[in-house]
């Protein structure tokens, strides 16, 4: 491992202390290895990025999100540090990054894919896209009014339904904004994709999963208000009638270094089955 990349998010450490002990324990353990600073993603690209061995995301969650879509295109492991709250995408904790950086310079680690997606917006003609490893949301603006989506799959119209909004998640977002809105739990390295209607005007109106080449099209209906496309929660479109907006599996893949520790059902269990309990009361 000759050069290694940190994307920080310096809210959570700005006084950049956890930053100068992580690359203390770098130039320590991988002697000669050359450290590239980047401030949430700002100067990641190609120039940047083209020779680093891996990327350390130093964050939560949401710094892992950003991270992801703009480094996973050139290929770049990404390793997940937690310094943010609940952590749940990142592998270790700060306190554990020695011991991450020992089993990677032994190759004590694997690489694990997860399917990300592309969104596009096309309003007459012009397009803009949009990547995501967690899930592409659209939502009603600040009045209590619903809206009225069609959506098709693979050309094939699928439902037209009245709801707050549709959540199209991949198997990683699973467990973010779409279980709360009752969708389900899918194993992250599967390949599908679930739509997931928030609060819909209909007892029967449920998430379905498809295959995740399937190419999905919504249309909005009846706008009284102003709908919001989100991406990951951090990039934002708002959407007007005639926009049609495409979701499809996206031609890469976020690649995430995992170690031999790793157990993605301890850390169901602990950081989103249990924590759930905790917050209703059920855990003594």
């Amino acid at each position: 491992m000759k050069n290694i990349g940190i994307n920080i998010n310096k809210i959570k450490d700005n006084q950049g202390i956890i930053l100068d002990s992580l690359i203390n324990i770098i130039n320590r353990i991988m002697i000669q290895t050359n450290i590239k600073i980047f401030n949430n993603t700002e100067s990641l690209d190609e120039k940047f990025v083209k020779d680093l061995d891996f990327i350390i995301s130093l964050g939560g969650d949401g710094t892992l999100l950003g991270t992801a879509r703009e480094i996973a295109k050139y290929g770049i492991p990404i390793l997940g540090v937690n310094i943010g709250n609940l952590g749940f995408l990142t592998e270790v904790e700060s306190s554990e990054f020695e011991y991450a950086i020992n089993r990677i310079k032994n190759k004590q680690y694997r690489i694990e894919e997860r399917m990300m997606l592309n969104c596009s917006v096309k309003r007459g003609e012009k397009e803009k896209s949009f990547l995501c490893l967690n899930d592409t949301v659209l939502s009603k603006g600040t009045l209590a009014r619903m809206v009225n989506y069609d959506i098709y799959i693979d050309n094939m119209f699928y439902s037209s339904f009245t709801a707050d909004g549709v959540i199209v998640s991949t198997p990683t977002g699973s467990t973010a904004y779409s279980l709360s809105a009752g969708g389900p739990i899918i194993f992250p390295t599967l390949k599908l994709i679930s739509i997931t209607p928030i609060c819909p005007h209909s007892l029967g109106m449920r998430t379905i999963v498809v295959d995740s080449k399937s190419k999905i099209n919504i249309y909005i209906k009846k706008k009284h208000e102003s709908v919001f496309l989100t991406v990951d929660g951090q990039q934002s479109l708002e959407i007007n009638n005639n926009d049609i907006i495409e979701i499809s599996m996206a031609p890469f893949q976020c690649k995430l270094i995992k170690l031999d520790k790793y157990n993605y059902f301890d850390i169901l269990r602990k950081k989103i089955t249990l924590r759930t309990k905790e917050c209703e009361g059920g855990i003594k």
